[in-house]
């Protein structure tokens, strides 16, 4: 099939949604798909196309790297005119995402959607705490236009967006949930010697003895990163040799480090700051556990590097992340914080339990290939284009008459 996708985040930037998307293409080539990707430019006023990705302008929305477009270049149009697309793949509701349900309605191309953000979290990045309730109510309803009026499929990554839009938005349309999938083979503990091991746990100031939580994520404030800071306060008066290691960056990290020297834990808990995409690995395999209380996420794709790197997960008992955490078998879903420090406390205590979730998060992993991601996918395209003929050259350019006589008017 020849795949458009759609998307305001793709590498450089990195995150969990160019992340998906990135194993998403990687699948969908490697099973003789042609892909094909649109995204914004980080240069305001620039226009950029190279082996089939087009990057259109786009401006900065205060929220992370974000970057949006209204913008749509004739070029662009044209250029994807003569890709002949099959199907189109949008994976964001605003900027791109508008162009992706133009070009498929004036072209007449099915589309499927993705929806990866609960926008409703992030809304006071743009509001600054004005009008919250509002801005929440229109960020719903533009949500559920867009993925109930325009798509032909809707693909969600867990069983807690799926019920957003069953119960809140009332969504009557079929919905695909297809977690997203990783290269999981990337973090697989035999890619590392011991000794390179022992070097990364040396740089961070990590002993051999200690026993090392780790985060993996953006330092913002809907991550409750604050809640992971309070409950090692209290672990480390109880273990002297408890590290709290937190990866990333974002716009709270100094938030957080003040937080660690205001709770006095700032001689345990190490910030590494922004940590290249290649070197993300080897941070997993100086961690016991991995730890995370964010509620605010459609799916932990960082849950997922933790067990493909045979590192049980604590996570905050959350549909998000049901589909990742067996609880017992690969890690633990809490809904205290005294139920998160028993699981911690335990495991410091008792190794052979340790060894056993570690073995099964690494087990577990395999139901999250990017492979089998990409296969299911796939079966959603089918379905979009269940029944339409395969364009001839005369039917193609038949319809791009139809696009000029009409107009591209948007509509």
């Amino acid at each position: 099939m020849r795949i458009g996708i759609f998307t305001d985040t793709y590498p450089p930037y990195i995150n969990g949604v160019s992340t998906s998307i990135v194993m998403l293409v990687s699948a969908l080539e490697k099973s003789g798909n042609q892909v094909f990707i649109v995204t914004v430019n980080a240069k305001e006023h620039s226009y950029e196309y190279e082996d089939k990705i087009i990057r259109i302008p786009g401006i900065p929305t205060g929220i992370y790297d974000y970057r949006l477009t209204g913008i749509y270049p004739i070029r662009a149009i044209n250029k994807i005119k003569a890709w002949n697309l099959d199907v189109i793949h949008s994976h964001t509701e605003f900027g791109v995402g508008t162009f992706a349900r133009i070009i498929a309605k004036q072209l007449d191309i099915p589309l499927v959607h993705t929806y990866h953000t609960m926008y409703e979290d992030y809304v006071h990045y743009i509001t600054k705490g004005y009008f919250d309730g509002a801005s929440k109510k229109i960020v719903a309803h533009l949500t559920k236009f867009y993925c109930d009026k325009t798509a032909s499929e809707l693909i969600v990554p867990t069983r807690k967006t799926y019920n957003l839009f069953k119960e809140k938005y009332h969504f009557d349309k079929d919905i695909h949930i297809i977690p997203t999938g990783i290269e999981t083979e990337r973090f697989f503990k035999e890619n590392f010697t011991k000794s390179q091991i022992a070097e990364k746990k040396k740089s961070l100031g990590i002993s051999p003895n200690d026993f090392v939580v780790l985060y993996v994520g953006r330092l913002a404030k809907e991550k409750n990163v604050d809640y992971l800071l309070e409950q090692h306060k209290i672990l480390s008066k109880k273990n002297n040799n408890i590290k709290l290691l937190i990866v990333g960056s974002g716009p709270d990290l100094e938030h957080f480090k003040n937080l660690s020297k205001k709770l006095k834990i700032d001689d345990s808990v190490i910030f590494t700051d922004k940590v290249p995409w290649d070197d993300i690995p080897i941070y997993y395999q100086v961690a016991d556990v991995f730890v995370t209380a964010s509620l605010s996420e459609t799916q932990g794709l960082t849950l997922i590097e933790a067990i493909s790197s045979s590192v049980p997960v604590i996570a905050i008992n959350d549909d998000s992340f049901k589909e990742v955490v067996v609880d017992g078998l690969n890690g633990y879903l809490f809904n205290t914080k005294k139920e998160y420090r028993n699981y911690i406390t335990d495991l410091i205590k008792d190794n052979e339990k340790l060894n056993y979730l570690s073995r099964q998060a690494r087990a577990s992993s395999s139901n999250h290939s990017y492979k089998y991601f990409g296969e299911r996918v796939l079966d959603v395209y089918k379905e979009a284009t269940k029944g339409r003929i395969k364009d001839t050259p005369k039917g193609f350019f038949e319809r791009l008459k139809n696009v000029v006589k009409g107009g591209f008017n948007g509509k």
